[in-house]
């Protein structure tokens, strides 16, 4: 899955390594469709991959997580969440939900802790 773009990619690595693909090609000669179906999954299921933390927000993870808070403030979450949205291509709203707000916290936590390693 290293460089793969998509589930296409994926399916393909598993039928070329199954030998799949070959029965397949014997069977229905080269232009099996594999490749339109391949680059039709690859579309349909892409794999999103991470960004990279900018300096900006490295250093305000770090001002952050290596400061005790028992209590994570509405702009601390907002925070949290523009890192999140960006770094992870997705859309999460901000949440009253103490175990959704813990979860966002763990996630970005993970992603600063990434860096120190």
């Amino acid at each position: 899955m290293a460089n793969d773009k998509g589930l296409g990619d994926t399916v393909e690595r598993f039928t070329e390594a199954t030998g799949i693909k070959k029965v397949v090609k014997w069977l229905a000669g080269e232009d099996c469709g594999c490749d339109k179906r391949k680059e039709k999954l690859n579309k349909v299921f892409p794999y999103k991959k991470a960004e990279c933390l900018t300096e900006e927000e490295y250093n305000w993870c770090k001002d952050y997580f290596e400061t005790y808070r028992s209590v994570i403030s509405r702009d601390e979450q907002h925070k949290m969440l523009d890192i999140h949205n960006r770094v992870f291509k997705t859309n999460k709203q901000p949440s009253s939900c103490g175990s959704c707000v813990k979860e966002l916290y763990n996630e970005v936590k993970k992603l600063y802790d990434t860096y120190n390693d």
